[in-house]
């Protein structure tokens, strides 16, 4: 046994030891380690887009704080961040509205009855005294205990007097009483009825001014207030007064005190109350609530989404983190460029590289997350809201199935153009000045070239540093002048031309059962970049009628033939190709048989049995695509066909199903998800194609050259 034949048996006991290694581990134990390592990463890429996204929205939304004092003059216009209710103020105004609420008097009926009883007493007394017939002494020693405390000089008056004048006197005091008291008598201006009842009784010329002035003393003995104030109605209709008064309210963007302007009292406290004096700053629960509410539910809602509608991404780490970066970058660029205009942030640029790099509905799901926080950002400004939600989703409609870069800039124009309508129907709304509105709609058209800009310079880091293959990036890779490309076509013209054919019908399979035509033509031009390393051991480079696999023991030819996978892996890593790509290098012949060497070892071998297939056999994996299952059909197909003579449909036909059939049986498309009648597409397309391409070809009798000329 040789040298090389040992070395082929040390490799398949290897191989079968790392195939046993890996079985130790359950499938349920690998899931999860797998889920618990994955888990970790999700919290911290949780983590740090909550804490950035919270310290950008508390950095936009928190006020700027003064070193200010009552007093001082303001450094410059001082702007009120938020809205608050002027409590000061509105306090002054409640209690101005309460007072001017006049008091609620009730009048007292029993009183005017009191008084009135007591008149009568004291002049049915008096009439009492009157009739009888003694002395003047007498009556008034009588009197001198009247309960009304009429003063004797009074009473004599009263005593002297004719009782025709004494029952004036009483009419008249009854019908003052009654005038007096019926409208109503409150304490505070007891005096002054009494002084109108004065006036009155001095205006009366039938009686003379002793009579007067004993009339008034009964008056003002007797005449109390009868209207008292209700205290619970009163209070009630001050309350309401006070409820009435609209509060006093400071909106956001109110200019609070004026550049060089003194700062009230009032002023200084309302300032507090916004924590705009810094050595008064306390933390704003309200405010950290409310920005962690928001950035939790906007989370929830990705999360979701891509649970749904993406799950294979969560067990693609680069895939999350790359949707987690390109979105905190294009926050992050919004707080310095919103500073100088907020017509000038690139929103779009993120929707332009999700829908390259990611998908198309997971970019407006990311740009329209990126609109709101960064409306927050500039105080809820909804014209950013409106302007981003529209120019990302003309981004990600002009960007679908974008093949050239030329694309992306064309998608910038639209973006730019809907800025332009969006920021004049605005204009046109709010009524601002036509200068003004003209160049925030120059603004917002080259932020539109701006996106495309970032989304064209930046997308070759991201397609390199997250190994993300964009149908931009498939299309340089198609280039015929690529160097490897190049290289297989200098070193191995045979195995390029075969590539070219073998991807024009993958592409056209995958095509008809709806896959990803373009991934599967590059695919297949990469899939036998290894043959360039011993080209002439393979039949389609060798242009002579020598073999040199006929002086080769089979178990080295197998080695060198299954070999030329592992080369090309190495040389596709070596120059930077994408993993999908290397995918179609290591699947194309999944772990197939090397048929030919394996039957011819066993012819040579005394003992066939003692021949080991995993010798013969490619080192895989399987397919695990649809695409790469298709190419190693493809592969196969192509050089079966070739293989033929005289190829016909019928033929073409009958190699292509037994191929299938065959790859079918060795369990080379069990991962692939390939459904039987795609299975009959495929060998159809193939058919056709393969019909068209070997058809059998005219031959031409052979002509003398000189009758030849001598027909020109």
């Amino acid at each position: 046994m040789g040298v090389f034949e040992k070395l082929s048996q040390r490799r398949a006991r290897m191989q079968k030891k790392r195939i046993l290694e890996k079985k130790k581990l359950s499938a349920h134990d690998e899931k999860k380690i797998l889920s618990r390592k994955l888990t970790w990463h999700y919290v911290l890429l949780g983590l740090l887009f909550f804490v950035t996204t919270f310290y950008l929205l508390l950095t936009s939304l928190q006020p700027v704080q003064y070193q200010l004092r009552a007093g001082q003059i303001a450094p410059e216009n001082i702007i009120s961040p938020r809205m608050i209710i002027d409590t000061h103020t509105t306090d002054n105004l409640r209690r101005e509205a309460a007072e001017e609420i006049n008091s609620v008097y009730r009048t007292d009926s029993a009183v005017f009855n009191e008084v009135k009883n007591d008149i009568e007493k004291f002049f049915e007394k008096l009439y009492q005294v009157k009739e009888e017939k003694e002395t003047l002494r007498e009556q008034l020693n009588q009197m001198e205990d009247n309960h009304l405390g009429i003063a004797e000089v009074h009473l004599q008056v009263f005593l002297q007097v004719s009782e025709e004048r004494l029952n004036s006197v009483e009419n008249y005091l009854y019908e003052i009483i009654a005038q007096r008291m019926n409208s109503g008598i409150k304490v505070a201006e007891l005096q002054e009825e009494k002084s109108e009842i004065r006036d009155f009784f001095n205006s009366l010329t039938e009686l003379d001014e002793p009579l007067k002035e004993s009339a008034i003393a009964v008056i003002n003995a007797t005449i109390r207030p009868n209207q008292f104030m209700d205290v619970e109605s009163t209070e009630q209709l001050r309350e309401e007064a006070r409820e009435a008064v609209t509060p006093v309210v400071i909106r956001r963007g109110d200019i609070l005190a004026e550049q060089g302007e003194r700062i009230s009292v009032d002023t200084f406290v309302i300032m507090k109350e916004l924590g705009l004096i810094e050595s008064e700053f306390r933390p704003d629960a309200r405010l950290y609530s409310g920005i962690s509410s928001v950035i939790l539910l906007i989370m929830a809602i990705m999360t979701g989404y891509i649970w749904l509608f993406h799950p294979e991404y969560f067990y693609k780490t680069k895939r999350i983190l790359l949707l987690v970066i390109i979105m905190l970058l294009v926050l992050i660029s919004a707080k310095p460029i919103g500073i100088l205009t907020i017509y000038l942030i690139p929103i779009a640029t993120g929707a332009m590289l999700l829908t390259l790099l990611l998908e198309a509905r997971l970019a407006l799901i990311a740009n329209a997350v990126l609109s709101i926080l960064i409306a927050i950002m500039a105080g809820n400004d909804l014209m950013i809201l409106v302007m981003g939600l529209t120019g990302g989703t003309v981004a990600v409609l002009s960007m679908i199935n974008t093949k050239q870069r030329g694309k992306i800039f064309f998608s910038g124009l639209m973006v730019g153009i809907s800025n332009v309508i969006i920021i004049t129907s605005f204009g046109l709304i709010g009524n601002h000045q036509t200068l003004h509105v003209l160049q925030d709609a120059g603004m917002g058209l080259f932020n539109g070239i701006l996106c495309a800009i970032l989304a064209i310079g930046t997308l070759p880091f991201w397609e390199y540093s997250f190994s993300i293959l964009t149908s931009v990036k498939l299309i340089e890779l198609s280039n015929p002048s690529h160097p490897l490309l190049k290289q297989l076509l200098m070193e191995a013209p045979g195995t390029y031309h075969h590539s070219i054919v073998v991807g024009n019908l993958a592409e056209a399979a995958v095509n008809e059962i709806g896959g990803d035509g373009l991934l599967v033509r590059v695919g297949a031009f990469y899939h036998d970049i290894g043959k360039v390393k011993r080209p002439y051991f393979f039949k389609e480079n060798q242009f002579t009628s020598e073999n040199p696999h006929d002086k080769l023991a089979p178990s080295l030819s197998a080695l060198i033939i299954t070999g030329h996978v592992k080369d090309g892996i190495e040389i596709g890593e070596k120059n930077k190709l994408p993993d999908e790509i290397l995918a179609f290098i290591k699947e194309h012949h999944g772990t197939t048989l090397a048929a030919y060497f394996y039957h011819k070892a066993q012819s040579e071998c005394e003992d066939p049995k003692t021949i080991d297939e995993m010798m013969y056999r490619y080192p895989g994996p399987i397919p695990q695509t649809r695409e790469t299952a298709i190419l190693m059909l493809a592969d196969s197909a192509e050089a079966a066909v070739r293989s033929l003579e005289s190829p016909n449909r019928d033929k073409i036909e009958q190699v292509i199903k037994k191929i299938i059939q065959s790859k079918l049986e060795d369990g080379q498309l069990e991962d692939s998800q390939l459904t039987l009648t795609e299975l009959k597409d495929i060998r159809q397309v193939f058919a056709q194609m393969l019909a068209g391409i070997m058809h059998e070809r005219i031959k031409y009798p052979e002509m003398d050259i000189k009758e030849l000329k001598g027909r020109k």
